[in-house]
């Protein structure tokens, strides 16, 4: 079975609710696991559950309900007033509706471990961060001083804090993660295939968070190149950027084209190149641009000059992160990061044809051409299908109105944007997702009169909703 990390399984969690799975259903099924492995370990009948207030502690609060037949006392380390989430607070109230032995405690003092024969671990999950101290310290204190057997949720309380709960067991959820150790029982709790194929806000979340103390540039500097005979195709790709959060874009594009592009908005930082087609001797210019660019966003709007593949060949290598699209996805060019072809050119650029495939049957021969190249391939389609070679995940945002041209050039736009502050991977699920719910928002409002502008001012709606608000 595959592993997975502490945030992809936070990512998951928030792709199953998207998917209409409730985490009060989650925290349902875990309890019952948690159960079993109870029923099947304790030495005898008393359990002595000792809980946080987070979620961690409302998967143990539904496990007792499960353990008809066992004496049962419930120690919340705190306040009933203070549990955080509403799945939590919903198992305990439950349990007081029923009567059962809850006790309230606010010193270590008050747990009667001596009393059990098996503790059920449900203080911390995954989010506790630095040092632990005040009662929840004293607490897998006491616990590791009880000589009980001791079975913790998901992970040991405590665990990359340095005062850690010493389980015997340690029941976990869906996968096997990090760092366990040996006594782990993975257990099913009903989360479909599909969470983890969807990308969905799960996926936003690997993103991470900006910090406060963030300056100009770092959240990403973005450079396009594009534009030739178009001018639409490099500014809609730079716009899209600066809207998913891109810090500072700049579009190097020929001559007359660039001049065109600084009239669409004066956030975008535009340099001439030397004629009316990218050529190899514009090559000295964008060596000074590249290193000081996170990522190269390149193809929109170029066109098929006989230059502009050679100068491709010599700028692709130059760049650390680049998402290559349109007319940059030519044969023989040496392909890095992400590259986010249609099926006409996949095709052009490996001789395979995808035209009467559904998307599932896509699948396989998408893998072996990502892994044989290396690279992140994003395929553009009714249902997106992004890869690494070995991971595969779909994508089932969009509508029929994103056929108007330029939703292309705005995806490639927010893949830069992403994978200045992410892995190439990452980036590309997320920057599906957002751009289908973009054009959702856009013909919600536009129907089939959309435009990819449109598309572009919904971007960063789209990033900001949550939940159940996304399914709207």
């Amino acid at each position: 079975m595959r592993m997975i990390s502490w945030e992809e399984m936070r990512a998951v969690d928030a792709n199953c609710q998207y998917l209409g799975l409730l985490p009060l259903q989650l925290m349902e099924n875990a309890g019952a696991a948690i159960a079993r492995e109870v029923i099947a370990s304790s030495p005898g009948k008393r359990v002595a559950i000792i809980a946080g207030r987070g979620n961690n502690g409302g998967d143990a609060f539904a496990a007792a309900r499960h353990l008809s037949g066992f004496e049962v006392t419930i120690y919340l380390l705190g306040r009933a007033r203070d549990i955080s989430t509403e799945e939590a607070k919903r198992n305990w109230e439950i349990l007081e509706q029923l009567h059962w032995d809850l006790r309230e405690v606010r010193s270590s003092e008050e747990l009667k471990l001596g009393e059990c024969d098996l503790i059920v671990d449900g203080i911390f999950g995954t989010g506790v961060k630095g040092r632990v101290a005040g009662l929840e310290a004293e607490a897998i204190d006491a616990i590791n001083l009880s000589g009980k057997k001791v079975l913790s949720v998901d992970i040991p309380s405590g665990q990359g804090t340095g005062k850690v709960v010493r389980a015997d067991y340690v029941v976990t959820f869906h996968r096997p993660k990090p760092d366990l150790g040996e006594c782990v029982i993975v257990a099913d709790i009903g989360i479909p295939p599909e969470a983890e194929l969807f990308v969905g806000p799960g996926d936003l979340g690997l993103m991470g968070k900006r910090s406060r103390e963030s300056h100009k540039g770092d959240s990403g500097r973005v450079l396009v190149i594009g534009g030739g005979p178009y001018t639409g195709a490099p500014a809609l790709a730079a716009l899209a950027a600066l809207r998913a959060g891109a810090d500072i874009v700049t579009v190097a594009a020929p001559a007359e084209a660039a001049r065109a592009i600084s009239c669409f908005s004066p956030n975008l930082i535009v340099r001439e190149l030397s004629s009316d087609h990218l050529t190899p001797q514009d090559l000295p210019v964008l060596q000074d641009l590249i290193p000081a660019h996170d990522v190269v966003v390149m193809g929109m709007g170029l066109g098929r000059h006989p230059d502009t593949g050679d100068a491709l060949a010599s700028i692709i290598p130059l760049a650390e992160k680049a998402v290559i699209d349109a007319d940059a996805l030519l044969p023989g060019l040496p392909l890095k990061g992400i590259i986010t072809p249609h099926a006409g050119e996949f095709q052009r650029l490996s001789g395979l044809s995808l035209a009467d495939m559904d998307w599932r049957e896509r699948m396989e021969p998408l893998k072996g051409y990502a892994r044989e190249r290396e690279v992140i391939v994003l395929l553009k389609g009714k249902v997106d299908l992004i890869t690494d070679g070995e991971l595969i995940r779909a994508n089932t945002t969009g509508n029929p109105g994103m056929t108007v041209g330029g939703t292309g050039d705005v995806l490639a736009g927010i893949a830069a944007a992403f994978y200045a502050r992410t892995s190439a991977l990452r980036a590309a699920n997320a920057a599906a997702f957002v751009n289908g719910r973009a054009g959702d928002l856009a013909y919600a409002e536009r129907g089939f009169g959309m435009l990819a502008t449109d598309l572009v001012e919904k971007i960063p709606l789209a990033m900001q909703l949550e939940g159940e608000e996304l399914r709207k």
